[in-house]
């Protein structure tokens, strides 16, 4: 019986050795380090050897992996050897991608490793970033493509999705609600301290930060609630708060942006980007 070697675990492999470490391949192949531990745990289990020496932090090829390196190599360029010409002229050059952290940490990457991997003449830079300063350099002609959440009423959105109240429910109960919340600008952040002095519901800032994965740590360890969307919940396995005692929210949108004169490429990417968004939740 054939046993087939995914190409996504060989790539991701690759990438760990010509870039020496596993922290530096996932800004190659656009997963996070977690995931990609998981593929090379699953491309060992494939093959039935050790693929890796792990010395503390540091990975070294062993016997199995040294063998693997460069007949992995001679798949890959293969691969996009025929995909290239199945395609005719194959896009070239370099785009510039900005998105949100929720984007950052969830879809993303996958498109990002996807398109790579089919157009592996693209030079592909990512920006991550707050949703007006990604636009602004759109603007500005820093950034090709831009997919960021903004209000429901956005022409650009894909589509459109509840925001939440996360967090504990037992901190309901406390006459001040904590809140862990992205600093400014920050549609989530505005729109939850807005509802709250509308409805008279006193709050504190007990966490305020530039990192989600922070907030997300708050939340975990029970000590403030927020405001996001169904990204962070899945991202954390987050916990939904009955809208008891909190106002209603509105409802957010997914969007995307292009420069005013996109290249193939950047059309391309647009492209794959909106496909996924629109199968999000």
């Amino acid at each position: 019986m054939a046993v087939n070697l995914p190409m996504e675990l060989l790539r991701s492999f690759v990438a760990i050795n010509e870039t020496g470490s596993m922290v530096q391949a996932t800004e190659r192949v656009f997963v996070t380090q977690s995931a990609l531990s998981l593929q090379m745990r699953r491309l060992e289990e494939i093959v039935r050897q050790p693929l890796f020496n792990r010395q503390g932090r540091r990975l070294r090829l062993a016997p199995a992996g040294e063998h693997l390196l460069s007949t992995a190599r001679q798949i890959l360029e293969m691969n996009d050897r025929v995909f290239s010409s199945l395609q005719g002229q194959a896009l070239s050059g370099n785009i510039r991608i900005g998105f949100n952290q929720d984007f950052a940490e969830t879809f993303l990457p996958g498109v990002l490793n996807d398109f790579v991997i089919t157009h592996p003449l693209i030079q592909l830079q990512a920006r991550v970033g707050g949703s007006q300063e990604l636009l602004d350099a759109l603007k500005a002609g820093q950034i090709d493509v831009v997919s960021c959440v903004r209000p429901e009423t956005e022409p650009n959105n894909i589509k459109t999705t509840p925001m939440r109240w996360i967090g504990q429910h037992h901190l309901l109960e406390r006459d001040v609600l904590p809140l862990a919340l992205l600093e400014e600008p920050c549609l989530f952040r505005a729109t939850a301290l807005r509802l709250l002095e509308e409805a008279r519901r006193p709050f504190r800032i007990v966490v305020e930060t530039a990192s989600l994965s922070v907030v997300r740590a708050a939340v975990q360890a029970g000590l403030a609630i927020t405001c996001r969307n169904q990204l962070f919940i899945e991202s954390g396995l987050m916990p939904v708060l009955p809208e008891v005692g909190l106002p209603a929210l509105p409802r957010h949108g997914y969007a995307l942006f292009t420069a005013e004169q996109p290249t193939p490429a950047a059309l391309r990417l647009a492209d794959l980007v909106r496909q996924s968004v629109s199968k999000l939740e």
